[in-house]
């Protein structure tokens, strides 16, 4: 089992990543630059969170034309697993890879804190250790999280089960109080129809140890290494 961490300029939770794949659960892990043309035996992708090219334009906008997605996308095309986390769901957005934008949080302030998410889909390889409706513990960090799509984007979205993750309040109520940035249909995370694009606002790496508060996110990577090794 192998992974890869594609580092653009201005990423900077590359590093909180490499560390849970090594250290925390004992795999390979490599990182990628962006600039590199060509990606080597990886069996996940991550795109880290940060602010790619200081976020300038849209978040992730520029990242995006970075010669590495290039290959990504003909990776993910091809099957492979890729996760986009934070910033990296936005470059993931941006590329078309998954549907929907980013806007500004309906409060326009940035927001850092731990977060309340409901797996709604435990059929991908991101979630298959998780069971559906589990709540799960995991932080936000960004100011742009606010996902939006058309109505006939967000109906297909919800018709092929491609809504992984939902923001919600302890019990895994749907409640307003709980959408923290204003997503539609209180979306946190999604995936492609094929279900290996994962795409997610929360930062599972930030709940990797029990000292961080919480462990739920290293099930995500577990969930991961769980299908690989299937």
């Amino acid at each position: 089992m192998k992974f890869g961490v594609v580092v653009f300029p201005g990423s900077n939770c590359d590093e909180d990543c490499f560390y849970v794949i090594k250290y925390v659960l004992k795999k390979r892990v490599d990182f990628i630059w962006h600039k590199e043309k060509r990606l080597n035996n990886y069996d996940c992708i991550i795109l880290p969170g940060g602010f790619s090219y200081g976020d300038y334009l849209r978040t992730g906008a520029i990242a995006r034309f970075s010669p590495i997605m290039k290959e990504v996308e003909k990776y993910a095309l091809d099957g492979g697993l890729v996760i986009g986390i934070c910033n990296g769901f936005q470059i993931l957005l941006e590329a078309n890879l998954l549907p929907g934008v980013m806007l500004r949080n309906k409060n326009l302030k940035f927001i850092s804190k731990f977060v309340n998410i409901r797996v709604e889909n435990n059929l991908t390889p991101f979630t298959r250790l998780f069971q559906k409706g589990e709540v799960l513990k995991i932080p936000i960090a960004h100011i742009e999280g606010n996902y939006y799509a058309e109505k006939r984007v967000i109906e297909e979205l919800k018709r092929n089960n491609q809504i992984v993750f939902r923001y919600c309040d302890e019990e895994g109520n749907l409640r307003n109080e709980a959408n923290p940035n204003g997503s539609r249909e209180f979306i946190a995370g999604i995936c492609n129809k094929g279900r290996n694009i994962l795409g997610m606002m929360p930062h599972p790496e930030r709940a990797a140890e029990a000292l961080l508060g919480s462990e739920d996110g290293k099930v995500i990577f577990q969930s991961i290494i769980s299908s690989v090794s299937f």
